[in-house]
C-alpha cells in the first residue's frame, strides 16, 4: 500500500469518494472540485480537518484563509482533492462528507442532532433510509422517559 497517491473518504450516504493526495502546488488541478485538509498521523492514520469546494481548486487552495490555521495550529500535512465539474454535484459531495467526517474546522453543515436532515434531496432520502428506525421509535431510541 502506498501512503501517498489516492485516498478514499466515505460520506454519510455510504458513497465512497476517491481523492488525489497533493503535497505541493504543482499537484493542484485548475478545475472545480472538493478538497479536504488532512492531518496525517504516523503513516496510514488520517484526520480530516476541513472540507470545502471550489470552482478552481488551484486558485482557491494556494491562498486559502484556513490553511494557515490548519497547518500551524492543527498540524495539517496535506490536501486531498477530487475533481467534480458540476457545482450542484460539488455541493452534494461536500455536504455528504462534512456530515460523515465531522471535521473540526467546519462548523456550518455539521449535524447538530439526530434529526438534523441533509439539505440535498438525494442525501435526505439516503439519510431517511438509514435512520428510519430512529425516526419511527422517536428521539429517545425507544426508551421510556423518566417521569417526575
Amino acid at each position: 500500500m502506498i501512503p501517498f497517491g489516492w485516498h478514499v473518504w466515505r460520506g454519510e450516504s455510504g458513497a465512497r469518494y476517491r481523492f488525489k493526495i497533493t503535497l505541493t502546488k504543482k499537484g493542484l488541478p485548475d478545475t472545480g472540485g472538493v478538497y479536504v485538509f488532512v492531518r496525517r498521523r504516523f503513516v496510514f492514520f488520517m484526520e480530516p480537518l476541513y472540507v470545502g469546494k471550489a470552482a478552481g481548486l488551484r486558485s482557491r487552495l494556494v491562498g486559502h484563509e484556513k490553511w494557515g490555521r490548519a497547518y500551524w495550529y492543527y498540524g495539517a500535512t496535506e490536501r486531498h482533492v477530487l475533481h467534480i465539474p458540476q457545482e450542484r454535484e460539488r455541493q452534494i459531495v461536500e455536504e455528504d462528507l462534512i456530515r460523515s467526517l465531522k471535521p473540526r474546522m467546519n462548523d456550518m453543515m455539521v449535524p447538530r442532532g439526530a434529526r438534523d436532515l441533509p439539505r440535498s434531496g438525494a442525501l435526505r432520502k439516503k439519510w431517511m433510509d438509514r435512520n428510519w428506525m430512529k425516526i419511527w421509535l422517536g428521539d429517545n431510541g425507544g426508551r421510556a422517559q423518566a417521569r417526575g
